[in-house]
């Protein structure tokens, strides 16, 4: 254990050793069982790239907001590109959160069943900062490729093949949430948070570390506990999608951001939300919970957070 929640080292599942796999392995799922998450040491995305993509942020969240706003959907559910401040909330309140955010999905062709579909939406990529889609495009994969890791180590540690997730996710409707935490000057309205009390959508998501502090976690005993980790791992933790998967077993645990003391210059934040295939049924391995479409699930939660 270190900090708050354990800290686990990709790289003794990818190695050779056999007895390192498995105890990584028990690791993952022991501690996203009793916390929800867990830090990755060993993911391979260096630091220089995601400082890149940090500064790259500030200056998309720095245009005017009548330029971000060229490049909000609402018709698609904000699901690419730009969503405005104050438009989503947590699925248990009206009262919004106190951020903006720009979505990045995968890249398909244009005439992939997906795309044609508008199951997976075209990225809207802001043409006033050039090196932003070439960058996020690249980030994208790389965090699929390291959550996808990930999922063959909680295949494992449910008793399935490691390929147990690989074809749900082929295709899916991840998404990469660069978020906007900006300044908090004065009174805030109707106390809101920069991230209200909530549980994330999808099967697993992977977060750098932020910029600034704030995230905490609600423990199985009610308390809300500071996720403080080192510099240089992922936070990782399972979904509402997970939850429903498994049966419970790996829960979909109650998170939030909460606001700083004081001024704090803005917080930054990159959550990547691995999704299955829209058209994957979602049938748990264990209880009597029915099946239910991956599309379904996510417009009946997109409208509950206020984006759709």
């Amino acid at each position: 254990m270190s900090g708050t929640i354990p800290v686990v080292d990709l790289t003794a599942y990818t190695g050779t050793d056999k007895a390192a796999r498995a105890e990584f392995v028990e690791a993952l799922g022991a501690g996203l069982e009793r916390f929800g998450f867990v830090a990755v040491s060993g993911h391979g995305i260096d630091a220089a790239t995601l400082e890149e993509a940090y500064a790259v942020a500030r200056r998309v969240f720095a245009l005017s907001t009548d330029t971000k706003r060229r490049y909000e959907t609402p018709e698609d559910g904000r699901q690419r590109g730009y969503t405005s401040f104050g438009v989503e909330h947590a699925k248990d309140t009206q009262v919004p959160d106190l951020k903006e955010f720009w979505h990045v999905g995968r890249t398909l062709p244009a005439d992939h069943p997906g795309r044609l579909s508008g199951d997976v939406p075209a990225n809207r990529h802001p043409a006033e900062v050039p090196e932003f889609g070439p960058l996020f495009d690249s980030l994208f994969a790389r965090m699929e490729g390291f959550a996808n890791a990930l999922l063959e180590g909680v295949a494992e540690y449910l008793g399935q093949p490691t390929s147990y997730f690989r074809q749900m996710v082929t295709d899916g409707n991840s998404v990469l949430r660069l978020i906007n935490y900006p300044e908090l000057g004065g009174g805030v309205p109707g106390g809101a948070l920069r991230a209200a009390a909530h549980e994330d959508i999808n099967l697993l998501t992977v977060l750098p570390v932020s910029t600034k502090p704030g995230l905490e976690l609600l423990t199985r005993e009610g308390v809300w506990m500071p996720v403080h980790v080192p510099p240089d791992v992922m936070v990782c933790d399972t979904g509402d999608m997970m939850q429903l998967l498994t049966g419970g077993r790996l829960p979909a645990t109650t998170h939030r951001v909460v606001n700083p003391g004081g001024r704090d210059g803005g917080r930054l934040s990159m959550p990547f939300f691995l999704h299955p295939h829209p058209d994957w049924m979602l049938t748990p391995l264990r209880g009597d919970a029915p099946a239910v479409r991956t599309r379904e699930f996510l417009h009946e939660r997109l409208k509950a957070i206020g984006v759709a």
